[in-house]
């Protein structure tokens, strides 16, 4: 077997990706963008399809694959030339799409005598506890049973608000949920590049990344439409940001070749994102998770340093509150200097409003209750460093 050649200089890190790869027991979550699956004129790469299925169906560990695609593959049906220019065209085009979608990749497994599932998920299922939960649930169920689940953003009912935004963002909550040795991100460049390849050819990849930083994220251009894909550079590291912090690596690698794994195992050419050391536990991986937030609490440098050290969040600390938020709504939590974490308020924002700097002894009098304990409690909050 090819050994993989890359550049992270650490050879027992590169056998234990490779293991993940081709032996590993532990879950392996591989992403493919619409711009893989879907050709110029349209039509899915099906050759491409049996290709990397045949690599993954090799390995005795379970696979889950975040696929895009759906709304790709049901533009022709609607005779739609480019993409949609709506809301409700772009959502009428993954109704259609997604039954294709799920039967290439049907088949595709089908050869290799494996039943794949679709799992269409929104941002709601796994923002919301009960839900997160279910889905989880639901998953590991199908994995015990040798199902290969087939994920996608349920764009049929998702919209601007209610979304993940893009697949890598998605795969990663995927990878947290699922427990996963490994997220795969196939892309249509090697990986992480000091410089846009496209505009500058002479730039270097980055070949191993232990900590996405603000100067890891400062050398993404932004967001970008290549194809039939939506995201870009940004969106991948937002995804490695979430992933590593739960104790998943991502390998960021090219799938613009006929068999991408088998590629990156002969080459070693990709990004490698190392997890944390001290992966967060599995309530704090939900919370590192969630993005959509009911309101923000702005906290003295007193609140801040208290909450590093381990404590709740006591109102006396906060300073001021926006939005209009219920109970157990996520918030955020901003310092002097900016954001520093999030978690679930105890109280409505109307109550906050009124017991901002205050001691618990005052509470009674100005809520008319004795109170609920902290702001926010240290088992509902994560910090972002």
């Amino acid at each position: 077997m090819c050994r993989p050649r890359g550049r992270t200089g650490d050879a027992e890190l590169n056998e234990s990706i490779e293991r993940v790869l081709t032996a590993g027991d532990a879950p392996l979550v591989v992403k493919v963008g619409s711009s893989l699956l879907i050709d110029d004129d349209g039509r899915p790469r099906t050759a491409w399809m049996h290709a990397l299925v045949a690599a993954l169906a090799a390995r005795p560990g379970p696979v889950l694959l975040v696929s895009s695609g759906a709304i790709a593959l049901g533009r022709p049906a609607l005779g739609l030339g480019g993409r949609p220019g709506s809301l409700a065209e772009a959502q009428a085009c993954a109704a259609v799409g997604q039954i294709q979608l799920a039967r290439l990749w049907a088949e595709a497994w089908a050869g290799h005598d494996r039943v794949a599932a679709q799992v269409l998920l929104t941002l709601s299922d796994l923002e919301e506890r009960g839900r997160y939960l279910n889905a989880r649930n639901t998953l590991e169920t199908l994995l015990a049973r040798g199902v290969v689940p087939i994920i996608n953003e349920n764009d049929t009912v998702a919209t601007g608000e209610i979304r993940f935004g893009d697949n890598d963002r998605l795969s990663a909550r995927v990878a947290q949920l699922a427990g996963a040795g490994l997220l795969l991100l196939l892309s249509d460049v090697d990986g992480l590049y000091e410089a846009n390849p496209r505009t500058r050819p002479d730039a270097r990849l980055v070949g191993r990344v232990e900590s996405v930083d603000a100067k890891i994220e400062a050398l993404a251009d932004g967001p970008e439409t290549v194809g039939f894909g939506t995201g870009g550079m940004v969106s991948k590291l937002a995804a490695a940001r979430i992933a590593t912090a739960a104790g998943c690596p991502v390998l960021l690698a090219s799938g613009a070749c006929d068999e991408p794994i088998g590629r990156y195992l002969e080459t070693g050419r990709g990004t490698l994102f190392e997890a944390a050391s001290r992966p967060q536990a599995a309530r704090k991986q939900w919370l590192r998770g969630l993005q959509r937030h009911g309101g923000e609490l702005h906290l003295d440098a007193g609140a801040v340093q208290a909450l590093h050290d381990g404590a709740s969040l006591l109102a006396r600390g906060v300073d001021g509150v926006k939005g209009e938020f219920r109970r157990g709504d996520l918030v955020r939590l901003c310092g002097p200097d900016g954001p520093v974490g999030q978690g679930l308020a105890g109280y409505r924002s109307t109550e906050l409003n009124r017991i901002v700097g205050r001691h618990s002894d005052e509470f009674e009098a100005v809520l008319g209750y004795a109170g609920r304990g902290p702001v926010v409690h240290r088992d509902d909050l994560v910090l972002f460093s």
